[in-house]
């Protein structure tokens, strides 16, 4: 087993080339990697429980001023307003539907408007986030973004509301890969021990990039797809 462990963790530090890096990119977590909610059969028993780095709240603005010029300037104008007050109430803005950027007065023009669902109505999308750990909780993260949404003042006939369910986000998922694979070391090791001495592990798949899915309100779980595998020794 001393042989085997070792060799596989350094496989664990080769990523494919083709994975994408994610060593510093905020990404949002709403289910799993492949995009599909819950625990998968593929998904290791172990891997990386952690808090994750935000709670992520969609929001809408929409009007309906009768004036279609006048209602893209209001529905525009409270998105500014609300860029500006967002460091105010402790939370950030940002935008994308996997990879986050953020929200800003210098690319505001990147939010598209897009018709709402009567004639005369129109609406903008995007993400407020409220950062997660120490003495934030998920609750106190809800309050936070609920208490900034009530805050931003409306401009003309447009108004601000959250949508859907909110999720989570985490910044650097491939930054834990070597955390990951210490976890699995670890049970390994102990699974070694328990089968005896005629028999070692061997693990495969660690080079896989790193996989994520929601683990609760504020958790994710950070994983590779690695496969134990019980093999005797010569």
């Amino acid at each position: 087993m001393r042989g085997l462990i070792p060799f596989a963790l350094a496989l664990s530090l080769a990523t494919p080339s083709l994975a994408q890096d994610l060593q510093s990119q905020e990404i949002i977590v709403t289910g799993s990697r492949a995009e599909q909610d819950g625990y998968q059969r593929d998904m290791p028993a172990v891997g990386l429980r952690r808090t994750a780095d935000f709670l992520v709240q969609e929001v809408i603005i929409r009007g309906d001023t009768r004036d279609p010029k006048q209602r893209g300037v209001e529905i525009r104008q409270m998105l500014e307003r609300a860029v500006q007050l967002a460091g105010k109430h402790g939370v950030q803005l940002a935008f994308g539907d996997y990879i986050l950027t953020p929200l800003t007065l210098g690319n505001l023009d990147q939010i598209t408007l897009s018709n709402d669902t009567r004639p005369d109505s129109q609406k903008i999308e995007f993400l407020v986030k409220a950062p997660l750990g120490g003495k934030e909780s998920g609750t106190t993260a809800e309050k936070r973004i609920a208490d900034y949404i009530e805050a931003v003042p409306e401009v003309g006939r447009a108004q601000m509301d959250m949508s859907g369910d909110s999720s989570l986000s985490i910044v650097g998922p491939d930054q834990y890969r070597v955390q990951i694979a210490d976890k699995v070391m670890e049970d390994a090791r102990a699974l070694s021990a328990k089968m005896g001495a005629g028999y070692a592990v061997s693990i495969e798949g660690l080079n896989m990039p790193v996989l994520w899915t929601r683990a609760g309100a504020s958790e994710v779980m950070l994983y590779v797809p690695y496969k134990l595998i019980i093999v005797p020794k010569p």
